[in-house]
């Protein structure tokens, strides 16, 4: 199964939810050491119930858990969360906003360690453990399928998608990147794209870059795979504890139509966004918009 045919077949390409983390803190919702804002789901779950309905109402047809930290190694220092039943917990409240509707959940599946931080410091006994137990959990609690954010070293992006492709899961591999298009473990952007098609994702895209950097990659996008993108739109440094909007929607979607013409097969938003974003996305999409 494709994923993302449907987008082929409505012409259009599918619409992914904006920023969790950074809403949430818009909300006086406070984060927890390395849970970050998954505490959110412990602490304050009608306010991410809130947030998953805020965005469908605003056009998403994919909407992705509050899991970026609910993985193994973010969850080292908390022994008294019971991990299965945290993630379990998490996806549950995606599906409980969902409802009926024909809405996708996506689980997000972030990298072992801070999305930032060049060096390693687990094993790659620990690294492998980690990914393949969060990626068994968010499916076994209801996903469609496991979107692998903001994912920046190249040997995690090779042990995630070894195994989505071996266990037949579907998946999406969303990189991060530098400025001149090469990886924190500093490999070419292009050719780890390259070796991870191979793997025969249903989509592949490009995430927290900030809209400077998508206009490099936009120029070298090969139309002949699934690929979506969701952007940077925060004001500060990506080490800001407080994430505010810097691009407004207005100026998110100046972005969003230059993309149309490499025919992506979904689009969001990231950091610092809000249903806003999502709102105008949708009416461009929708044809309300002149583009």
């Amino acid at each position: 199964m494709n994923l993302f045919s449907f987008a082929k077949r409505i012409n259009r390409p599918l619409i992914l939810d904006g920023a969790m983390g950074s809403m949430l803190q818009s909300l006086k919702v406070k984060a927890k050491g390395s849970l970050w804002m998954s505490n959110a789901n412990i602490e304050s779950p009608e306010r991410v119930i809130e947030v998953h309905k805020e965005y469908i109402a605003a056009g998403a047809d994919i909407i992705t858990t509050n899991t970026f930290r609910t993985n193994p190694a973010a969850l080292n220092e908390f022994s008294e969360i019971d991990q299965n039943k945290f993630v379990k917990e998490s996806v549950a409240l995606a599906l409980q906003a969902r409802k009926d509707l024909p809405i996708l959940v996506a689980g997000s599946n972030a990298p072992a360690e801070d999305c930032y931080q060049e060096e390693r410091t687990i094993s790659k006994k620990e690294l492998i453990y980690n990914h393949h137990k969060h990626i068994d959990l968010l499916m076994s609690a209801g996903c469609d399928f496991i979107l692998n954010e903001t994912q920046g070293h190249l040997d995690e992006i090779k042990i995630i998608s070894q195994y989505c492709y071996k266990e037949n899961i579907p998946w999406v591999m969303s990189f991060f990147f530098s400025n001149d298009l090469k990886l924190l473990s500093g490999e070419s952007l292009f050719e780890a794209v390259k070796l991870i098609l191979d793997y025969k994702p249903p989509a592949i895209g490009f995430n927290c870059i900030v809209p400077e950097t998508f206009k490099k990659v936009l120029p070298r996008i090969d139309e002949n795979y699934n690929w979506g993108f969701y952007l940077n739109c925060g004001s500060g440094n990506y080490t800001d504890e407080i994430i505010k909007c810097g691009v407004s929607p207005k100026e998110y979607i100046k972005h969003v139509k230059s993309s149309l013409k490499k025919k992506p097969s979904f689009i969001g938003s990231c950091c610092g966004s809000s249903p806003n974003h999502i709102k105008e996305i949708k009416r461009l999409l929708d044809g309300r918009i002149k583009s």
